[in-house]
């Protein structure tokens, strides 16, 4: 079986600032409430979490070992203070990110009813939104080896589409691989709004993230065939396809792995974890295969949690499950754990497996 291309040359030796980290992850992260059990409207209680995709990734790429900064701007208010201490606890720089002193930090409450989960932004003028271009003078990106992106910033607001264009579609390509995870909103904008500037932006990146559903949605391909045919020069392409399972394109070859069985909890941020687990194993040079496989393993234990980013085992636990035998990958089924009473932001684990190969 073949590595996983570099995508570029390596920057000769000495030539990134070990005070960088490697990879990058750049967009909005928000607070989210949302009720333990129930519907807001009935419940009494609501428990506070940090979310946000891109800060979703790079906790997860720090879990698995990796230096990873997450930048934005967040409002000069306690919402802000909290992402800022929750991340930088689960091990994410936070450094650069930008204090607006005018405009406040994203809000989104997360609703239960009738078995299923709805989102409610309130987000319309918040401090990320007002993310532009020059925002990024300072993040040093030609010296970074991964950049995340995704497809929810472009929507929040005309100068954060602007700047996505410019990091996407005017760049030359070098050292940095641009990965961007398409991660459509209905909420933020129409798919028939987002299609055209989605397939634009995506085409200007190293490394792409779809789910076969949300394509289908946006451009009509219904198979991970079609849709590697709508990113032929795509360098690697990633299509997810729920619970079926993964392929990964590589120029004229593929990879596919099957997805875990998973009790399913709440499905929101999966994705986000997958992709922080296929570009962790990118990052550590695994082959196409492990970098799947690492992704469902992610993927799979946020499936069992209410949060985008419960606490997760030890970083040698999941390595070990992304290297089960084949036969032992079949048989795996991954269990509702049991819920500790300590807060999703602290350091200190959260769930209790009963899985039975945790």
């Amino acid at each position: 079986m073949q590595t996983m291309p570099p995508l570029s040359s390596p920057p000769a030796s000495g030539a990134r600032d070990s005070a960088t980290a490697a990879a990058l992850c750049l967009g909005e992260t928000m607070v989210m409430l949302g009720a333990d059990e129930g519907s807001l409207s009935e419940s009494a209680v609501a428990r506070l979490y940090v979310a946000g995709a891109e800060s979703n990734v790079a906790t997860g790429i720090a879990h698995l070992g990796h230096h990873v900064e997450w930048f934005s701007r967040l409002g000069d208010d306690p919402f802000g203070e909290r992402i800022r201490s929750s991340l930088g606890n689960r091990g994410v720089d936070t450094r650069r990110v930008i204090v607006d002193p005018d405009h406040g930090t994203g809000i989104y409450f997360k609703d239960w009813s009738s078995g299923e989960s709805s989102v409610y932004y309130y987000r319309s003028d918040s401090a990320a939104a007002q993310l532009s271009l020059a925002d990024f003078a300072g993040l040093e990106l030609s010296t970074r080896r991964l950049c995340h992106l995704s497809g929810i910033t472009p929507a929040l607001s005309p100068s954060c589409d602007a700047a996505m264009g410019e990091l996407l579609l005017t760049r030359e390509r070098g050292d940095t691989v641009i990965s961007f995870d398409v991660n459509h909103r209905a909420q933020l904008w129409s798919a028939e709004v987002a299609a055209p500037r989605m397939l634009e932006l995506a085409r200007g990146a190293d490394i792409v993230i779809v789910g076969r559903d949300e394509a289908e949605t946006l451009w009509g391909t219904a198979t991970a065939e079609a849709i590697r045919e709508l990113f032929a020069d795509a360098p690697l392409l990633v299509v997810k396809d729920s619970d079926i399972g993964a392929t990964s394109f590589i120029g004229s070859e593929s990879y596919f792995v099957p997805a875990l069985r998973v009790e399913v909890v709440e499905p929101i941020g999966a994705g986000d974890a997958f992709a922080a687990g296929f570009l962790s194993a990118w990052l550590d040079d695994e082959d196409p295969v492990s970098c799947l496989r690492l992704g469902h393993v992610m993927a799979a234990h946020v499936l069992r949690s209410l949060g985008d980013t419960p606490q997760l085992p030890p970083r040698a636990e999941l390595l070990a499950l992304a290297r089960l035998d084949e036969r032992s990958w079949r048989d795996l089924h991954l269990t509702r754990p049991r819920v500790d009473a300590v807060s999703p932001d602290r350091t200190s684990p959260l769930l209790v497996s009963e899985g039975i190969a945790l």
